[in-house]
């Protein structure tokens, strides 16, 4: 299946369509944060949303940055994704205001220091918000979200334990390194590794969990 745009990745037709809160009490969608908006984070969305799509499952899912408006994609990223099926070339970049973020049922960021950006703009998000590699591994080590448990309900059993000192400095553990400035097998590469995550992601959160109660 060719995706012709981004935006066609998030008009999929949802088969067997299910319906799921991220984050409940209201909250709906999820943001996947990176720096300039313009790599990893369109990159993971249009990932993430087609594997959520597989499953039959309808959660908007957007991203965001912290730098400017209106950016394309580069390039490469352009060129990777069209590698995968998936036309991104009309992308334009958008910084994630506290709004979005306060909105959103689960917030998704490429590193800590997105993971930061998105605290410290809006501090009611730290019990939702991650870095991708964070979730996947914390998500992980307590299991699949059980059939009939809300999505927030997981999430919340992911979050224990956590501390706000996890959000200084840099992590290899937690961090997608940035490929923007190098070779074409460096965004390749990310490529592989998002989509690895967001296919781990999703069979841990949506997979197993049956249709929402």
């Amino acid at each position: 299946m060719v995706m012709n745009d981004i935006s066609d990745v998030q008009r999929i037709p949802m088969a067997g369509l299910q319906q799921d809160d991220p984050g409940g009490s209201g909250q709906t969608g999820i943001v996947v944060l990176c720096t300039a908006n313009v790599c990893r984070s369109p990159m993971a969305v249009a990932l993430l949303t087609r594997r959520l799509a597989a499953l039959g499952v309808a959660v908007p899912v957007h991203s965001a940055g912290m730098l400017r408006q209106g950016d394309p994609p580069h390039p490469e990223v352009v060129s990777v994704m069209a590698g995968y099926g998936i036309a991104i070339a009309s992308h334009r970049s958008r910084i994630a205001r506290a709004a979005d973020l306060a909105r959103a049922g689960l917030v998704l960021a490429m590193a800590r220091e997105n993971l930061r950006y998105a605290v410290l703009t809006e501090p009611g998000a730290w019990l939702r918000a991650f870095t991708l590699k964070e979730l996947v591994r914390r998500g992980e080590q307590i299991g699949p979200r059980p059939p009939g448990e809300p999505f927030s309900g997981w999430l919340s059993r992911v979050h224990a334990g956590r501390d706000r000192i996890a959000l200084l400095g840099d992590s290899a553990e937690d961090d997608v390194a940035d490929p923007a400035g190098g070779p074409l097998r460096a965004y390749e590469g990310t490529a592989r590794l998002l989509d690895r995550l967001v296919t781990n992601l999703a069979e841990l959160g949506w997979a197993h969990a049956g249709t929402p109660p």
